[in-house]
């Protein structure tokens, strides 16, 4: 396996950061870590990255212990923190020599990596002048240097513009086939878009560990339709499998069903059967959002 966290414990004098935090990963497989603000992510990158000791517990990365084999740990790991530290005034190829002479690398895997991350063409240019997506580029770029088997990604996609995001999206896919990722955020659709799994945080603990395709098969559905004009609730209550309704903004609903079933084509049935037109219609993927709702707000 590529990381394995068996108990780990954290804690900022009486704020408990992490509690027992325990999950494996293995080589291949791209995580989404979520939680809320708070909820101790980023102290946990943190000391699987080894800038942060651990309380209690133990974690390895690529069979290397954190604590007790940091160099190792930190030449099997590529990372790229939240806000990505590059030095604008440099050139992108420049930049990435600085650093292949940091890991000791040779120089013909800065081409590599610019191939390999879509830079080709803006590696004559200064970061500075760089998009957004292109910089992000360059923080993966610099963390792939080194050919690392480990990638952790802190917020990856943050600032990015909707083509940015798609671009970034499929890079990340692209680089997971070979190499394990772990991918923290806060948002769900990133989890959605690029994951095979998800572990959720909350107050410190692992509250959920399962693939993401245990959600996708599951027993429920969220569509939201808009319609041409205003319905009123019990006309909308006549939908088969529906078990609750919300009225979101003036024709558009948010359906939720009880079935595996697409119910899609209930819902023109019914649009046709009341004279309604279909103005939009999206089936979500919601279960993803439901279940972080229900497991990071409940009371203690």
């Amino acid at each position: 396996m590529s990381i394995a966290v068996k108990d780990i414990s954290k804690s900022y004098g009486t704020q408990q950061a992490l509690d027992a935090v325990s999950f494996t990963i293995n080589k291949g497989e791209i995580v989404g870590f979520l939680g809320p603000n708070g909820a101790g992510k980023s102290t946990l990158m943190k000391i699987l990255t080894t800038y942060l000791s651990s309380d209690s517990g133990t974690a390895l990365v690529n069979n290397s212990d954190v604590a007790l084999q940091p160099k190792a740990v930190q030449q099997a790991i590529g990372y790229l923190p939240e806000h990505n530290p590059l030095y604008l005034d440099l050139y992108v190829r420049e930049y990435l020599s600085f650093n292949a002479d940091v890991y000791k690398v040779a120089k013909n895997r800065i081409e590599e990596v610019i191939a390999l991350t879509g830079l080709t063409p803006e590696a004559n240019k200064k970061i500075g002048q760089l998009s957004k997506g292109y910089r992000q580029r360059v923080g993966l770029a610099t963390a792939l240097l080194h050919d690392p088997e480990v990638l952790i990604l802190d917020e990856p996609t943050t600032g990015l513009d909707p083509n940015q995001l798609v671009e970034i999206r499929e890079l990340i896919k692209n680089i997971g086939k070979d190499k394990t990722v772990f991918l923290s955020t806060h948002i769900m659709q990133e989890v959605e878009a690029i994951c095979d799994r998800v572990i959720i945080i909350n107050k410190g603990k692992v509250v959920t560990d399962r693939k993401l395709s245990s959600l996708r098969d599951g027993d429920s559905q969220i569509i939201e339709v808009g319609f041409d004009y205003r319905i009123e609730e019990p006309l909308i209550a006549t939908i088969p499998h529906l078990v609750s309704y919300k009225n979101t903004f003036d024709f558009t609903w948010e359906l939720t069903f009880s079935t595996d079933k697409d119910m899609r084509p209930a819902i023109f049935d019914f649009a046709h059967d009341n004279g309604l037109k279909i103005l939009q219609l999206n089936q979500k993927n919601k279960n993803l959002e439901a279940l972080f709702r229900e497991l990071t707000t409940s009371e203690d």
